[in-house]
């Protein structure tokens, strides 16, 4: 897969110190390297956010060692601030920052575009359309940034990220370490404003030569020798080659553009290719990014050619991109229909039940989020009185039925402080905010000091399963030992607590849910920030550790379809039989008992595996 090919670009590339934050469509890049890159002395470990997992590759790359940090497109906020500064300051060492995008959204908050990070920042940006440019950029990335002495972002895209195909490998070349770090305030302290504005200058002036290196590195390329022209990047490319493979001799009428280096823009490069073209189709996900571009570079030029894309309707401006789409677009500018790409017999879409994504079975959030809902009725407030802040993760699942838990879910850590804002903004009853381990880490614990500071009333779950569970069981700083086998020293997120100076604190057992429901109760009332964490591996790992060592079943002589237990519960191991009785899949079910507690005819018993 394309992170795979990432992966293996940092081995040829001579990178040693790899670091990120996990986040889809960007986790495997490291997860790769973990699995089989212990042999090969390369520092690849998980950071407690992208800020700091930035400014651990900057600093290897000041004293000279390659290195390359990896997060998805939200994560590259996080991590603007010293993103910026660096471009000042410059790298001695190579400095990759892989930035992954994920238009549809498939699996990502916003369809945020991160081609404007580099405009941003004055930083280069390389652009991937496959599996096999994916492992070429990384590499050429390199060796551009020792070249122009500035980090470069190479923006991938989920297609791009997930996609499976053939690569061919190059050598593995030994890791770069640490060569020298020189004192050299002017350069690298950003407290002086005329050093600032020296550097400020000196970095336009390193710009100047990035579209050569694009020359010396094979980006930006040509296809075909129309007038009718088609400017692309990234996977946009192959919807553009795939639909024109249907038309015979296309390179006759139609001149595909690529564009691989997306900051600066290439102009020379633009200019000659958009030589002789009566038409421009730009072909791009997301944003008008590169339309703006052409456009202007075209106006500037006083060439008179119309430019067609997002800007006047002929692409969308939101969702993924696809051979249909792209089909009709350039249908439209050659006037005539295209021959649709054959595959065979086209399947129809089936109608099929809405099935959203579930907390799995077993799962420790679930027992939480209806211990804090009952809690709270049981302090004597109605369900939907008492808001509940959602954050980043597993447990945002709670939004679906039959929970129906949360009310937001924005970014990293604001749950937090997004309650602590509806307190002070007014609001009399309590506030509740949720938010995982991890996450927590990661961005929860600036807010929680801001409302401890501030004397905020405000309740607080801590939702402990010990991992990043939501993207691939990535470790937290609560681990013991890496996954790179680096001995760590764990972080208590209970110590951690009470060193902020909470008002009350209780770390409580989620399957004991009496307790749970009963501690709910009790802080939710109670002035001062009031923190429960709720503390229980995730489900998924230990099965794997510890296997299963009992399961439930139904009685059918006892069920009488009154469906209380997937009504309160919503465990996917519960489904309906075909005599409309209530059945658990063994092959799902995990013996947690959760749907046992609540059946009113006592019609779910537990089997052990020798029964």
């Amino acid at each position: 897969m394309g992170n795979e090919a990432i992966a293996r670009g940092v081995v040829e590339s001579g990178i040693y110190v790899v670091t990120g934050y996990p986040g889809t469509p960007s986790s495997e890049v490291l997860m790769t390297i973990h699995e089989y890159g212990r042999d090969l002395d390369i520092y690849a470990e998980w950071a407690v956010n992208e800020r700091v997992a930035f400014e651990v590759a900057l600093g290897a790359s000041l004293g000279g060692a390659r290195s390359l940090v990896t997060m998805k497109g939200p994560g590259i906020n996080v991590a603007s601030d010293p993103i910026l500064s660096a471009a000042y300051s410059g790298i001695n060492g190579g400095l990759t920052i892989l930035v992954a995008d994920d238009p549809g959204p498939i699996t990502t908050q916003t369809e945020q575009d991160s081609r404007w990070y580099a405009k941003l920042s004055k930083l280069p940006m390389l652009s991937p359309s496959s599996p096999q440019e994916a492992k070429d950029f990384t590499v050429i990335s390199q060796l551009f940034s020792e070249d122009i002495m500035l980090p470069v972002i190479l923006r991938t895209t989920t297609r791009v990220n997930h996609a499976v195909s053939e690569v061919v490998t190059g050598e593995a070349s030994p890791p770069r370490k640490y060569r020298e770090f020189r004192k050299d305030p002017p350069r690298y302290v950003r407290a002086g404003m005329a050093w600032n504005l020296e550097r400020h200058k000196w970095l336009n002036n390193q710009l100047k030569m990035a579209e050569d290196l694009a020359r010396k590195y094979g980006l930006n390329k040509v296809l075909g020798e129309g007038s009718v022209c088609v400017v692309v990047e990234g996977v946009s490319y192959n919807y553009v080659v795939e639909v024109l493979d249907n038309v015979e001799s296309w390179e006759r009428k139609v001149k595909v553009i690529k564009v691989d280096m997306l900051y600066p823009i290439p102009r020379n490069f633009l200019l000659n290719s958009l030589s002789g073209c009566s038409k421009v189709l730009v072909v791009e996900e997301l944003d008008p990014y590169l339309e703006e571009s052409v456009k202007a570079l075209l106006q500037e030029q006083d060439l008179r050619v119309e430019v067609f894309g997002k800007l006047n309707g002929y692409l969308p401006l939101e969702g993924e991109l696809n051979t249909r789409v792209v089909s009709q677009a350039i249908s439209r500018i050659l006037g005539y229909d295209l021959v649709k790409p054959s595959h065979g017999e086209v399947v129809k879409g089936f109608d099929v039940p809405s099935r959203p994504p579930p907390l799995c079975p077993g799962c420790p959030h679930r027992n939480s989020y209806i211990a804090l809902l009952l809690g709270i009725a049981k302090a004597g407030y109605k369900r939907d009185e008492i808001p509940i802040f959602g954050d980043i993760g597993c447990y945002a699942l709670s939004v679906n039925p039959p929970l129906n838990a949360i009310w937001t879910e924005h970014s990293m850590g604001a749950s937090i402080s997004m309650a602590m804002g509806l307190k002070v903004g007014g609001f009399s009853k309590p506030v509740v905010a949720t938010i995982g381990d991890s996450t927590f880490f990661h961005a929860g614990l600036q807010p929680l000091i801001e409302a401890v500071n501030k004397r905020v009333d405000l309740l607080v779950l801590v939702l402990d399963n010990s991992v990043v569970a939501m993207t691939g069981h990535q470790s937290t700083p609560a681990w013991e030992v890496t996954e790179s086998g680096r001995v760590a020293k764990p972080v208590d997120i209970v110590e951690l607590l009470k060193s902020i100076g909470v008002d009350n604190l209780a770390v409580v057992d989620p399957f004991k849910i009496d307790e749970m429901i009963s501690k709910v109760s009790e802080f939710v009332k109670k002035p001062g920030v009031n923190v429960i964490v709720a503390k229980a591996p995730c489900a998924l790992l230990k099965v794997r550790r510890e296997g299963v060592r009992s399961r439930y079943t139904v009685l059918s002589d006892k069920c009488v379809s009154c469906l209380a237990c997937v009504r309160l519960t919503g465990c996917p191991a519960l489904y309906i039989g075909d005599d409309n009785k209530v059945k658990i899949s063994l092959d799902d079910c995990v013996g947690c008992g959760l749907c046992a507690r609540y059946c009113p005819y006592k019609a779910i018993v537990e089997v052990k595996p020798h029964e």
